[in-house]
């Protein structure tokens, strides 16, 4: 049984993950599940009754690798900069966005989990992030300088929606950066490649064990 609160959520992360570096930013570590299956039947029933989704935030996906690996080797972006990372997951590229020299980085996921991974990442990697469980998609975008995106286009509906919330942003002022190992969904139209990076992943995860994964903008 996960118990419902922080405390308990955080124990159950540092009971089934393991402190590991991702494979295309080895200069971070992240708590991570060694195997998808244990960790999702574990969690699969306990999630279901309270309306949670699957435990994505225990992996380290190919396009928030390459955003991290991007914005690590290009700290311009964010530096001194007001920071939202989109669907954070487990934190990663909001925990690059930090160590990159952001004034400050706002991690977003509607999964509650998501607080105490990205909490339990910061806190490995030395730096401090805001969290919110709000569904920023219910309006515009708040006030930020770059606006981050990882992994955002697994279904139709929801790509349009994050996208079309991108806009207002890059509309408002803000510089939008796109992780995306080329999914079904992901539009291309409108978006200048900023890079390419072969990124290796899992094929419990994807459908090959490295993923040509790019990041993108909006002009």
């Amino acid at each position: 049984m996960i118990e419902a609160s922080l405390t308990g959520r955080r124990a159950f992360i540092l009971e089934n993950t393991r402190l590991q570096a991702p494979p295309h930013t080895p200069e971070l570590a992240l708590h991570l599940a060694d195997e998808i299956t244990p960790i999702w039947k574990l969690t699969e029933e306990a999630l279901a009754e309270i309306g949670l989704p699957p435990p994505f935030w225990a992996f380290a996906w190919a396009g928030g690798q390459a955003l991290a690996r991007y914005v690590l080797d290009n700290p311009e972006i964010v530096a001194g900069k007001r920071v939202i990372d989109f669907a954070s997951g487990s934190g990663l590229v909001a925990i690059a966005a930090m160590k990159a020299g952001a004034a400050s980085v706002l991690a977003a996921d509607i999964d509650v989990f998501c607080e105490a991974a990205i909490g339990l990442n910061a806190a490995a990697n030395g730096v401090s992030i805001t969290f919110t469980e709000v569904d920023l998609l219910d309006a515009p975008p708040p006030a930020a300088d770059v606006l981050l995106a990882g992994d955002i286009c697994y279904e139709r509906p929801m790509a349009q929606a994050v996208m079309a919330w991108l806009g207002q942003g890059r509309a408002a002022g803000a510089s939008v950066l796109i992780g995306d190992p080329g999914r079904t969904y992901f539009p291309k139209d409108g978006l200048v490649k900023l890079a390419e990076y072969q990124v290796p992943t899992t094929r419990e995860l994807e459908d090959m064990a490295v993923k040509r994964t790019s990041v993108w903008t909006l002009p």
